[in-house]
């Protein structure tokens, strides 16, 4: 099976282009194999480019656990690059199919290939029901969360994937690689939860550390960042246009006045090889 390694902002996953290799009969486990950075390609899991009826192609994402995700910011750049410098579709605009709906992408291009690209994540979601979270509140703004010892404040949105986002005074391992975890599979989120760790630097810029369900902490996370450009608006910290750093790089925020949020950043493709199966 032919593979390509791509990342956004460092957020990396192995794309599988099913338009011309055949879908996996088992995706979750192969995700699990493929993304195993010791044993593997190495990732935070894997994408699969699929046709669509309704779009230019489809993706389906896999977590490095295996678990199967709505979205991937970083990732749907990523297949949006592949899916234009490879040839299937060579429009300046896409639309990529996903489990949480169909996306609008504008490409950046240079040279004939795509370096960055603006992504149309769709409304936010903020009924507690939706996201879902049992927490108080509908929109959940700034609730109390009791988590191994510590009352946290914290903002849950969903981007088409549960997103819980906690504000701190200055981002480290404790918070991220200790408390992560413990938010991912509380209680108050029936489907696990990504968690936000943020610091603001200025109403215009933040620094965020992301716990992924299903993959750990991941270099970036675009839903993630796009969930904090919101929670910053709600709980009035932030502007709607924000500049996010991230351990991979940095992300362009915008919830624009339409209620859509807007994530541009870079789309990069690493190397591509051939994987064999024992």
């Amino acid at each position: 099976m032919r593979f390509t390694k791509m990342h956004g902002a460092g957020n990396d996953y192995v794309y599988v282009n099913c338009f011309e290799e055949p879908p996996p009969r088992d995706p979750a486990g192969l995700a699990r194999r493929i993304a195993d950075r010791h044993f593997g390609v190495g990732g935070d899991g894997m994408i699969l480019i699929l046709p669509s009826h309704v779009a230019d192609a489809r993706m389906r994402m896999f977590n490095a656990d295996g678990s199967e995700a709505e979205m991937c910011g970083n990732g749907i750049r990523c297949v949006a690059k592949y899916v234009y410098d490879h040839g299937i579709c060579r429009r300046p605009t896409l639309r990529i199919e996903t489990k949480a709906g169909i996306l609008s992408l504008d490409l950046e291009i240079s040279g004939g290939r795509v370096e960055r690209v603006r992504v149309d994540m769709g409304e936010p979601i903020l009924d507690a029901e939706r996201i879902p979270t049992t927490l108080p509140g509908s929109p959940v703004v700034d609730a109390p969360l009791e988590i191994a010892g510590k009352r946290l404040c914290v903002t849950c949105v969903s981007m088409g994937n549960p997103h819980c986002v906690t504000y701190v005074d200055r981002l480290g391992d404790d918070w991220v690689l200790g408390i992560g975890p413990k938010i991912e599979n509380d209680p108050h989120f029936p489907r696990r939860v990504n968690a936000e760790f943020v610091e603001v630097v200025s109403p215009q810029e933040v620094r965020i550390r992301v716990w992924e369900r299903g993959s750990g902490e991941t270099l970036a996370c675009g839903t993630g960042a796009s969930a904090v450009c919101v929670a910053g608006v709600l709980g009035k910290r932030t502007d709607r246009k924000i500049l996010a750093h991230l351990p991979g790089g940095d992300l362009d925020l915008h919830w624009a006045d339409d209620n859509h949020v807007y994530l541009t950043g870079p789309a990069v493709e690493v190397f591509s090889g051939q994987w064999h199966e024992e």
